[in-house]
C-alpha cells in the first residue's frame, strides 16, 4: 500500500516507515523523561535527598534520544539543545565524581553553584517544551517552558529556597506527563511537520539553489 503524498510549501512529501518510528521513539522517550523527572521529585519529598541518582541518569539519557529523534526545522536550534544536553550531561558527571553519585542532589542544597553544571541538561529540556508550544499551541507547553527555568533560575539567585522550587518543578513534571499524553493520539505527520522544508533547508545548506518542485 502507497503512502499518502502530502503537500508541502516546497512541494509533495510522504511519511513513511522510518518516521512514523522515528516520532514514536521521540514520543516515548520524551514521556520516559518525564516519569524519572517526576519519579526523582516524588522520591525527594517522600525518602529524601540521597540516591537520586538514577532517576537523574534515566531522565538524562531519555531526553537524549528525545533530541535523537525529534524533527525541528532550524538544524543550529536541534543542535543548540543537543549541545545545553551534553553540557549538562558532562556537568553532571563531573559533579557525580566530585561529590558523589547519592550527594548530588544534597551538594545542590549546599552549593547552589553546582546547578549551573546539570542545568543546561534542565534548559534543554525547556527548549523542547518552546518547541511544542510554537508548533502546538498547547497550554501545559507554556508551564514546561517557564516554570521550569523559573525554579531553577529562581533557587539559583537566591529569589526562591528549595522546597518552592521543587513544588514548581513538581507543577512543571505534571504539566510534562499530560503534554506526552497527548501527543499520542497525533498523527505522525503532526510531529514530523512538512518534510518538503527540510529537504529544502538541507539543499540551502549544501550551497545549491532549491530544484523547482512539482505540485
Amino acid at each position: 500500500m502507497s503512502e499518502p503524498i502530502l503537500q508541502g510549501v516546497y512541494g509533495p512529501y510522504t511519511i513513511d516507515a522510518r518516521d512514523r518510528r522515528e516520532v514514536l521513539g521521540y514520543r516515548l522517550a520524551l514521556l520516559l523523561a518525564a516519569i524519572a523527572q517526576t519519579a526523582l521529585l516524588v522520591q525527594w519529598r517522600l525518602v529524601g535527598p540521597q540516591g537520586l541518582w538514577p532517576w537523574l541518569a534515566l531522565l538524562a539519557l531519555a531526553l537524549g534520544l528525545a533530541l535523537r529523534w525529534i524533527h525541528i526545522y532550524l538544524r543550529p536550534l536541534h543542535r543548540a539543545l543537543q549541545l545545553l544536553w551534553l553540557l549538562g550531561c558532562l556537568g553532571a558527571a563531573v559533579m557525580a565524581w566530585r561529590v558523589g553519585p547519592d550527594q548530588m542532589v544534597v551538594a545542590l542544597g549546599d552549593q547552589r553553584l553546582w546547578l549551573l553544571a546539570i542545568g543546561p541538561l534542565f534548559a534543554a529540556l525547556a527548549g523542547i517544551g518552546f518547541k511544542e508550544f510554537f508548533c502546538f499551541r498547547r497550554v501545559e507547553a507554556i508551564g514546561v517552558t517557564l516554570l521550569l527555568p523559573l525554579a531553577l533560575l529562581g533557587y539559583l539567585v537566591g529569589v526562591l529556597d528549595a522546597g518552592t522550587s521543587s513544588g514548581l518543578m513538581a507543577i512543571q513534571s505534571a504539566l510534562l506527563l499530560l503534554l506526552c499524553g497527548r501527543k499520542f493520539p497525533m498523527p505522525a505527520a503532526a510531529d514530523v511537520g512538512d518534510k518538503s522544508v527540510f529537504a529544502h533547508l538541507a539543499t540551502l545548506d549544501q550551497g545549491q539553489q532549491p530544484r523547482e518542485q512539482r505540485s
